[in-house]
C-alpha cells in the first residue's frame, strides 16, 4: 500500500502573544530613545543655529548660554545669552541682545510648512536701532524680501520682561532710550499690553515718552486693530495719541485722536518736516488717519495764540518734497497772531512766547522799526509744497478796521503765491495777489492790490469826529522788490501807489483843525459841529528804490483845500510830507502855515512849521503894540484858495 504525503504550510498566527524576548527588545529601544531625549545635550545645535542665522542675516549671531528643547505637542525652545551683531558701518558691534528667549512652537503644523508660535517671551531684551550716517539703510534693514505668497508666521502672544529699545540718528540729532515691559490685561482673555517710558533727544530737543500700547505681535491677523495711549514731548512740543491701529507693521490704517500743543508752530519743521510760520503758543486736537502715503488730520479744533482755529489738513510723503494741503477756518482771528507770516513776532498777550521770538521782538523795538526785518529761511520755503486756504470770519485788530480775511497760499518748489489775499476793511475790501519767488538766493516779490469801497467813517472807528463822515476810498498798489525780509523787499521796491475818494462829507472841525484855524475850531468845539461837502481827495505816489514820492496829493472841500508834497522812505521808515491848507472862507486867527508830517513809522509827528508861525506871531505882537485890534490883521485869512480840478474816477 502506497503512502500519500501531504504538505501543509504553517501560516503565521496574527494574534499570537509576543514572546518575552520580543518585548524585551522593544522596551530596550524605547528606553534608549527616552534616555537619549532626556540626556541629549541640545547645546550641540548652538553652532548650526548660529551659522544658519548668520547666513540668513549677514550678521554675527551668538548663543552665549544654554540651548534647551522640551519636545511635545507644543515644543518649547529656551536659549540664554543671545547676541546679534551690527553691520560693519555701525560704531557699536552689537545690535540686539537678550538674557533669555523662550519660544513655543506647535510641532505638527511644522510638517505642513506652517509656523505657529503660541508665545514668545523675552527677558531683558536690548535693541539698538541706528540710522546709517551715510544715508543708506539703517541697521534694522536685513535686506529681506517680502514673500506675500508664503504662509505667514503666526505669533499669538509676546511677553517682554525689562525690555529696552534705543534709537539713534546722528543726522537729525536724535537719540532716545525707551524702557518697556509687558503687563497683564485687566480683562480676562485680553492680550497683554506694553508699558513704555523713555527719554533722550529728538531732533536736538529734549524728549520724553510714556504710555501703554498693545504689542503689534499680539495680532492674530492684519485685520485686528490694537489700541495705544501715548504721550510724548520734544522740547516745548507735546503730543498725545490715543486710539487704534490696524496692520501696524505696514502702517496701513490709523484711527487715532491726536492732540498737539507747543510754543511755536515753526518748531514742527525739525520734528515733522512741516515748514510752518512762527506763531504764538498753540494747542489743537483732531483725528489722524492714513491713506497710502497721505496722512490726514481731520476735523481738528484748537487755538493759536488768541485765535480759534479748525479745519482739516493732510501731508503726503514719498515725493520729491512733502505736500501739505489744508482748509482752515477761524471764527475769531487775532490779527497779531498772523505776524509770523511776514517775519514778525506775534503778540503773546500774557502767554509765553518762544524765547527766540521774544529776542527778535525786543531787538525790533530797540531799533524803533515797524517793518519785520527777520529773513525768511530759504531752505524751509523750498522743502515742501503746499496748498492752504485760510478763512477768518471775524478779525480782532484794535486800531485797524479789518473785518475778515480770505487767503489761499500756494507753494511749489520755493515759488509762493497768495492768490488771493483778501481783507474786508471798513465796509469795503482790499483784494491782492502776492508772488514771492524764493528759488534763487534773493527773493523777488511782486504785489498787486486794489482798495475798493472803503467807508471813510469806518476807517477811524475810535475817532468821535469821524463818525458822521461820508465817503468811500478806492485805490491800487503795484510794487516789486527784492530781499529776503519784508523790510528788505519794501526798502527796494519800485512801483505805484494811488488812493482816492470821490464826493462825500466830513466834519468841518477836522478841516479847521487841519488848517489850524483857531477861531473856527473853537467855534465848532463850543457850538454844534457841521459837515462840509468833500469834492475829492487823492494821493498818487511813484515808488523808486523804496522811496514813495508824492506826484499828487490833495484834499478838497467846499471849505478848504489841502495840497501836499514830500516823500515816504520805506527803507528808513521815515515820513517827510508837507501839507498846505488853503481855506476858502474868511476867518480871523487863521494861521496859514504848512503842516509837516515827519518822524518814523514807529513814532510819527504832525506839527506846524514853527519857524513860520514864530514870524507871524512876531508881526502880530508888533502890530498889537500900536492898536490891539490891528493885531488881528496878521492872522486874517481872506480865503484865496480855489477849487481843485478833481476830475477822474475819484470824482464820480
Amino acid at each position: 500500500m502506497r503512502a500519500r504525503l501531504r504538505f501543509r504550510p504553517r501560516l503565521p498566527r496574527l494574534h499570537t502573544r509576543p514572546s518575552r524576548r520580543t518585548l524585551g527588545i522593544v522596551g530596550a529601544v524605547c528606553a534608549a530613545i527616552v534616555l537619549l531625549v532626556l540626556l541629549w545635550d541640545w547645546n550641540w545645535f548652538r553652532g548650526p543655529v548660529e551659522r544658519l542665522v548668520e547666513a540668513r542675516t549677514g550678521r554675527e549671531f551668538d548663543i552665549g548660554g544654554d540651548l534647551d528643547v522640551d519636545l511635545g505637542r507644543v515644543t518649547t525652545v529656551t536659549a540664554d545669552g543671545l547676541r546679534l551683531g551690527n553691520p560693519g558701518w555701525a560704531e557699536d558691534p552689537e545690535m540686539a541682545s537678550a538674557r533669555r528667549l523662550v519660544l513655543q512652537v506647535e510641532s505638527w503644523p511644522l510638517l505642513l510648512g506652517r509656523v505657529r508660535l503660541p508665545e514668545l517671551r523675552l527677558v531683558a531684551p536690548d535693541v539698538r536701532l541706528q540710522s546709517n550716517p551715510e544715508g543708506g539703510p539703517g541697521n534694522w534693514d536685513f535686506g529681506f524680501e517680502d514673500d506675500d505668497d508664503g504662509e505667514p508666521l503666526q505669533l499669538r502672544r509676546l511677553w517682554i520682561d525689562d525690555g529696552r529699545l534705543r534709537f539713534a540718528d546722528a543726522r537729525t540729532r536724535t537719540d532716545i532710550d525707551i524702557r518697556l515691559a509687558s503687563r497683564e490685561a485687566t480683562k480676562p482673555g485680553a492680550p497683554p499690553s506694553v508699558a513704555l517710558e523713555g527719554s533722550g533727544a529728538w531732533s536736538g530737543n529734549e524728549f520724553s515718552l510714556e504710555g501703554t500700547a498693545e504689542s503689534p505681535l499680539e495680532l492674530q491677523d492684519t485685520e485686528r486693530p490694537f489700541h495705544l495711549d501715548l504721550r510724548a514731548r520734544a522740547g516745548a512740543t507735546r503730543a498725545h495719541a490715543r486710539g487704534s491701529l490696524t496692520d501696524p507693521f505696514r502702517l496701513r490704517d490709523f484711527d487715532l485722536q491726536f492732540a498737539l500743543a507747543g510754543r511755536n508752530l515753526a518748531h514742527l519743521y525739525p520734528l515733522l518736516g512741516l515748514a510752518l510760520p512762527d506763531s504764538p503758543p498753540y494747542s489743537i486736537d483732531g483725528r489722524l488717519t492714513r491713506d497710502g502715503r497721505t496722512w490726514h488730520y481731520d476735523t481738528f479744533t484748537g487755538k493759536v495764540g488768541q485765535s480759534d482755529l479748525g479745519g482739516s489738513a493732510a501731508v503726503t510723503t514719498g515725493g520729491e518734497r512733502l505736500f501739505f494741503k489744508a482748509d482752515l477756518v477761524s471764527d475769531r482771528l487775532d490779527f497779531d497772531d498772523l505776524a509770523g507770516f511776514v517775519g514778525g513776532a506775534p503778540d503773546p498777550e500774557g502767554e509765553q512766547l518762544d524765547p527766540e521770538l521774544e529776542r527778535q521782538a525786543a531787538k525790533q523795538r530797540a531799533e524803533g522799526k515797524v517793518l519785520p526785518s527777520r529773513p525768511y529761511e530759504l531752505g524751509k520755503l523750498r522743502s515742501m509744497d503746499a496748498d492752504v486756504r485760510l478763512r477768518a470770519r471775524r478779525i480782532n485788530s484794535p486800531g485797524l478796521p479789518i473785518d475778515d480775511m480770505d487767503a489761499h497760499l500756494l507753494l511749489d518748489a520755493g515759488l509762493l503765491r497768495l492768490a488771493p489775499l483778501n481783507f474786508g476793511v471798513a465796509g469795503g475790501d482790499i483784494r491782492s495777489d502776492v508772488r514771492m519767488d524764493a528759488r534763487r538766493d534773493t527773493i523777488h516779490t511782486q504785489v498787486k492790490a486794489e482798495l475798493r469801497r472803503v467807508e471813510l467813517a469806518q476807517l477811524f472807528p475810535d475817532v468821535a469826529l469821524a463818525k458822521d463822515t461820508v465817503g468811500r476810498l478806492g485805490g491800487s498798489f503795484t510794487l516789486a522788490g527784492t530781499g529776503n525780509s519784508v523790510a528788505a523787499m519794501l526798502g527796494s521796491a519800485d512801483g505805484d501807489v494811488a488812493v482816492g475818494m470821490g464826493r462825500g462829507e466830513i466834519s468841518n472841525l477836522l478841516v479847521e483843525l487841519a488848517g489850524i484855524d483857531i477861531y473856527e475850531a473853537v467855534k465848532y468845539l463850543i457850538g454844534k459841529d457841521r459837515k462840509v461837502p468833500v469834492r475829492c481827495a487823492f494821493a498818487d505816489f511813484g515808488v523808486k528804490r523804496g522811496v514813495m514820492d508824492a506826484r499828487a496829493l490833495a484834499f478838497d472841500t467846499t471849505d478848504t483845500i489841502i495840497v501836499g508834497r514830500g516823500t515816504i522812505d520805506l527803507g528808513e521808515e521815515t515820513l517827510d510830507l508837507e501839507l498846505r491848507p488853503r481855506p476858502k472862507d474868511r476867518s480871523i486867527l487863521a494861521l496859514r502855515s504848512p503842516l509837516h508830517v515827519g518822524g518814523t513809522f514807529a513814532d510819527p509827528s504832525f506839527r506846524p512849521d514853527f519857524a513860520r508861525l514864530g514870524l507871524r506871531g512876531a508881526i502880530a505882537l508888533a502890530l498889537g503894540s500900536i492898536a490891539p485890534p490891528a493885531a488881528l490883521l496878521a492872522t486874517l485869512e481872506l480865503g484865496p484858495g480855489e477849487d481843485s480840478n478833481c476830475g477822474g474816477e475819484y470824482a464820480k
